[in-house]
């Protein structure tokens, strides 16, 4: 349906070939996706919401772009941002994560025009990176091209989720394009049979030195022994399906998981999201494309979330007296290597995809026995195919320093894999080495397929933290140290404390919250406490103390040995402070305007690790109320790999004399503030069970004048 657009390797011979072809492709991709958004039509389209946990559709149009500029600000490859004040608006979308706030009042989206521009310039400053930007192949992780890469594919990964939305609108704000039309060939549904698939053994993950650029959780070591099985001929059509809503399926609890019963409980579905109810219909429904609603297809495959899937397996088994079920990710990548499908390197140099995916065919699904695979159809393509994997790292895995918060927050057991890819699925996404996981209520192009199995899938979801960074900073935020220094974070709210009596103390700011023991003690005196941090890892770890009260990780004691520990608020008194804290992730130097009001702002061991600080303490004093403290520790210990020097407030010479930091905060907030006290503050960071690093940091505090 368009001109062929292969995903670069990241080997090659010739520099300038390279360039060309990461260029066409950022190009091309980037014009692709604003393409999407013209089957918007009228320009109210993009500040609804399509789905009320969602974001408008202006949020997704602006914040693939600010991905860009926010990624190459943070591995350094600029120094300038474009526009601050909507990289900080179209920064996070952390989607359905309950720290981020989806509260429309919270936000002043930009207009449509505004956003363009943004986009234009940011199209620009890329294309020139790509012109002038050193290039050695192969591109490795720690490449500047590592980055721009990362970007193109996130817009990938867009694509699709934006087109999930789209679809989702009402009909009068969408309009079909020559380029986004969908498939117009349907009729009747083929019997779906199970096949078998022979035994063999799997091997997933990759090393560094693979072809295409992959997402942290692709990289690293799974290999398994698969039994024998038998998998389902096609994909579950519309016409299969129908049988299951048309036998009361949806009102059948004993069919339904605890999370499916609620969730169905909840949002009173009785169909999948994208059938409408059509009494004119001899089957009585119609189906959402993405710009139209057509008759429903019965022999297009269905789709719907995970909870939906796992319930037609049981009916099916009660159906057939079969143990039917999901396939694992083991089990779809040995259906994969059964029905010779060739990988993404093949078929891509052929032009010619050997499914509906890529955007080759339809900009729809399209009937489940056009594409066979040995036996088998859709094997990939036309739509992800559900798991009943949770999503769980392979042996070696790390994340990118660059997009740290990836993959990390879905290891919770909550995110089921998908597999295959869908007509939409582009670049990374239709790579066989591809893992995206979703929360089972979540919809996307999916659907399924059923396997008959006996195959147990051992696959360890810890409920301990382990992760040695995310362990020491819950550590030192909730656990005890063998030095017998006070914990650092209650130690700095009981002072605060002292200096907040006799003033309003309503909403506090905690910059900087880390596990969040500061945004919880805090809470002890104030009505709301907001607390942000730049890693989302630290803000996921804070909001599962928020939602479960408690908290689990592992701290090394020696050599291989650990000590696992959990926090509860109930033993430090706070449980019921859970309901008057919120977390976000946020950048400090690039703060929302929403976030201000506070008669306290507290900003925990931040300042000499911020790319900016000066940028930082100027924003303070507009967010503070009246008489309100700004309150800062830091130990002062400057490094040029977290702050340029030039913009060091303290710590160097300045005309042959000492500049030390609480000098450069003076001549900073001295002009808004007024210096009410200063004093040192020592903590520990515990790294095993005889290691630890004792710091004195200074607290001042300073009253908005």
């Amino acid at each position: 349906m368009e001109a062929i657009l292969q995903m670069p390797t990241l080997t090659g011979e010739d520099i300038g070939q390279k360039r060309t072809e990461i260029q066409t492709y950022f190009q091309s991709c980037f014009k692709r996706y604003e393409s999407l958004f013209k089957t918007l039509a009228a320009e109210e389209a993009y500040f609804m919401k399509a789905d009320s946990l969602r974001h408008p559709i202006i949020f997704y149009y602006g914040h693939t772009a600010t991905f860009f500029v926010n990624k190459l600000k943070l591995a350094k490859i600029i120094d300038r941002r474009i526009d601050p004040e909507l990289e900080s608006i179209f920064a996070v979308g952390v989607d359905e994560m309950s720290w981020d706030d989806l509260n429309g009042q919270h936000y002043d989206w930009p207009t449509l025009a505004h956003t363009q521009t943004y986009r234009n310039k940011v199209y620009v400053l890329v294309s020139e990176l790509i012109e002038t930007l050193p290039l050695t192949l192969p591109i490795t992780q720690d490449s500047p091209w590592w980055v721009i890469l990362m970007g193109i594919e996130h817009e990938n990964i867009h694509l699709e989720t934006s087109s999930v939305l789209i679809r989702q609108l009402p009909l009068n704000m969408v309009c079909e394009t020559d380029l986004w039309h969908h498939c117009e060939v349907w009729g009747e549904a083929p019997e779906n049979v199970l096949l078998s698939v022979s035994a063999g053994s799997v091997q997933l993950g990759k090393g560094t030195e693979g072809d295409y650029f992959g997402w942290d959780n692709e990289y690293g070591h799974h290999q398994t022994e698969i039994p024998s099985f038998r998998a389902s001929k096609f994909l579950v059509s519309h016409a299969e399906y129908l049988a299951f809503v048309e036998d009361g399926a949806y009102d059948n609890e004993a069919l339904w998981s605890d999370e499916g019963a609620a969730w169905k409980a909840y949002t009173k579905t009785k169909h999948p999201l994208f059938w409408r109810e059509d009494a004119q219909q001899a089957n009585g429904y119609r189906l959402r494309t993405l710009t139209s609603e057509i008759p429903l297809p019965m022999n297009w495959p269905v789709e719907v979330n995970c909870l939906e899937a796992e319930a037609f397996c049981r009916w099916l088994s009660r159906k057939k007296g079969r143990n039917i079920t999901l396939p694992t990710e083991d089990e779809y990548m040995r259906l994969r290597r059964a029905a010779n499908v060739p990988g993404y390197a093949v078929w891509s140099a052929r032009g010619t995809a050997p499914g509906n995916i890529d955007l080759r065919d339809a900009a729809s699904s399209v009937p489940v026995d056009r594409y066979a695979h040995n036996g088998f159809y859709d094997v990939i393509g036309n739509v992800w195919q559900w798991s009943r994997t949770p999503i769980y790292p392979y042996e070696g895995f790390e994340v990118h320093s660059v997009y740290d918060d990836f993959t990390v927050p879905t290891f919770d057991g909550k995110h089921n894999l998908i597999k295959g890819g869908s007509w939409i699925s582009c670049g990374n996404l239709a790579l066989e080495t591809s893992r995206y996981a979703f929360r089972r209520h979540f919809y996307q192009h999916a659907g399924f397929r059923y396997i008959e199995s006996g195959y147990e899938e051992k696959v360890a979801t810890n409920p301990y933290t382990t992760d040695s960074i995310i362990s020491q900073y819950c550590h030192f935020g909730w656990g005890e140290n063998r030095l017998g220094v006070e914990n650092y974070p209650a130690k700095c709210v009981s002072l605060i404390a002292e200096y907040m009596q006799n003033r309003p103390s309503k909403r506090a700011f905690d910059i900087g919250c880390a596990i969040g023991r500061s945004t919880f003690e805090l809470a002890r005196n104030f009505d709301e406490v907001i607390g942000v941090d730049f890693s989302a890892r630290f803000i996921q770890e804070a909001q599962k103390l928020k939602e479960r009260g408690t908290l689990c990780y592992v701290m090394p004691t020696e050599g291989e040995l650990e000590s696992f520990h959990e926090v509860s608020l109930v033993q430090f008194g706070l449980e019921e402070e859970r309901k008057k804290v919120a977390f976000w992730q946020v950048d400090a130097c690039n703060l929302k305007p929403i976030f201000a009001g506070f008669d306290l702002i507290f900003a925990g061991n931040l300042l000499d690790r911020l790319y900016d600080p000066k940028k930082f303490l100027d924003s303070i004093a507009p967010r503070l109320n009246e008489r309100g403290l700004f309150v800062l520790t830091s130990p002062y210990t400057w490094q040029e790999e977290s702050t340029p020097k030039e913009k060091w407030i303290g710590g160097y010479r300045k005309d042959g004399e000492h500049m030390t930091t609480f000098e450069g905060l003076t001549e900073i907030l001295e002009k808004e503030f007024r210096l009410i006290d200063r004093k040192d503050v020592p903590f520990v960071i515990q790294e095993t069970a005889r290691k630890h690093q004792h710091t004195i940091a200074e607290m001042t505090v300073w009253e908005k004048k």
